[in-house]
């Protein structure tokens, strides 16, 4: 059973591909901007480390022990991140630090200093 607002965020976000909005939030409590994820650039980055590495989606899905490669197409297109666990393999294999990988919207940047 959904509340009232489980259902409010379903439905801000019913027409967008990626899970979280584009640009960071607001607080309306604090007024402090909460940072989020940029899902589309961090799949980006992930595309971009992946080639500068030499590495093939099959390459990755080995490493990973997928089945399929779709889980990480899925990361590619910025369609879905992967888990925190993912990402700690990822900055191993890529040998870069998670905050390489994954890119704030644009005012969290410029808030949080990156």
């Amino acid at each position: 059973r959904h509340t009232g607002k489980e259902q409010e965020v379903k439905g801000m976000y019913a027409d967008t591909k990626a899970a979280v909005p584009a640009k960071a939030d607001r607080d309306q409590r604090t007024g402090m901007i909460i940072p989020t994820i940029d899902m589309i650039n961090t799949g980006r980055n992930i595309l971009r480390l992946r080639k500068q590495q030499n590495l093939s989606v099959r390459d990755l899905q080995d490493i990973f022990g997928f089945v399929t490669p779709q889980a990480i197409y899925k990361w590619q297109r910025g369609s879905a991140l992967p888990s925190l666990d993912n990402l700690v393999v990822l900055s191993a294999v890529f040998g870069v630090s998670i905050d390489d990988i994954l890119a704030l919207a644009e005012p969290a940047q410029e808030l949080l200093g990156a």
